[in-house]
């Protein structure tokens, strides 16, 4: 069966998409469409804060992308030089949180050692924070995307954990977004299954996709990643047949699979 995957490809240099590799080991054909494209903002303001552990009483990831941004900040020489030599040391005393495996991943390339890579989602990551950090700490340090949840900063803000946050990426529709899923419905028509990651790519997306499948649009298995993706595309009114238990490639492919039986 042919499933559509409406996510962003993984970085190019680790490999093909576990997503697709999953789902196909299940034997289905998957087609991935990237639907978003992200613009780094503040790099050097980020790169100050980064490099004053001392001020933060630790550090949050929610994507990859601020991961990302990271490593941007850290591509002059002598800055790489000064965070392999005592930065990472000194965040590393420090708790550096982040939701999901992807995530996680990423921050441990880094050099840092990340906490509660099994949340799966900024709001079990808020109540782990809230469990483990005192309300009378220095702010935790968030550097996110500016179409960012307020789950997070609001659940910490009410149980009084200080927080201080950084939009250092911008999120928009990918360019080719609508020519490449024309293109994918025209060559392999209507899908199976299309999976969604994301309420942006639900926004991005869902018009084109119900204009291209037209009557076929019911008997299409709609899946999400997640609880909060789910929420988004419910909220449009899609019937969503499956959500992943965890947001990883086994998890999905695992209910997609089961749906498609």
């Amino acid at each position: 069966m042919r499933i559509l995957v409406l996510k962003e490809p993984r970085d190019e240099e680790s490999g093909p998409d576990p997503y697709v590799k999953e789902l196909e080991s299940h034997g289905h054909k998957a087609t991935l469409i990237p639907v978003l494209s992200f613009k780094f903002v503040s790099l050097n303001t980020f790169s100050d804060k980064l490099f004053q552990p001392e001020k933060y009483g630790g550090l949050i990831f929610t994507s990859p992308r601020a991961v990302e941004a990271v490593k941007m900040c850290l591509e002059a020489e002598e800055r790489r030089g000064e965070w392999n030599k005592s930065i990472k040391d000194k965040w590393n005393t420090k708790s550096i949180y982040v939701v999901g495996k992807a995530t996680a991943a990423s921050v441990q390339s880094l050099g840092l050692k990340p906490l509660g890579e099994d949340t799966g989602t900024a709001d079990v990551l808020s109540r782990l924070i809230i469990e483990r950090e005192d309300t009378n700490i220095p702010p935790l340090f968030f550097p996110c995307g500016s179409i960012k949840r307020e789950v997070l900063p609001t659940a910490l803000r009410e149980n009084g954990v200080p927080l201080e946050t950084l939009t250092v990426y911008q999120t928009a529709e990918h360019p080719d977004l609508e020519k490449n899923l024309k293109n994918c419905f025209t060559e392999q028509g209507t899908p199976a299954s299309i999976a969604f990651f994301s309420p942006s790519g639900v926004k991005f997306c869902l018009e084109a996709v119900q204009g291209l499948s037209g009557e076929e649009l019911t008997e299409i298995k709609f899946a999400a990643i997640g609880p909060t993706t789910r929420d988004a595309m419910t909220a449009e009114g899609l019937c969503v047949s499956c959500t992943a238990e965890k947001p990883t490639a086994e998890h999905l492919a695992a209910a997609i699979a089961e749906v498609l039986q």
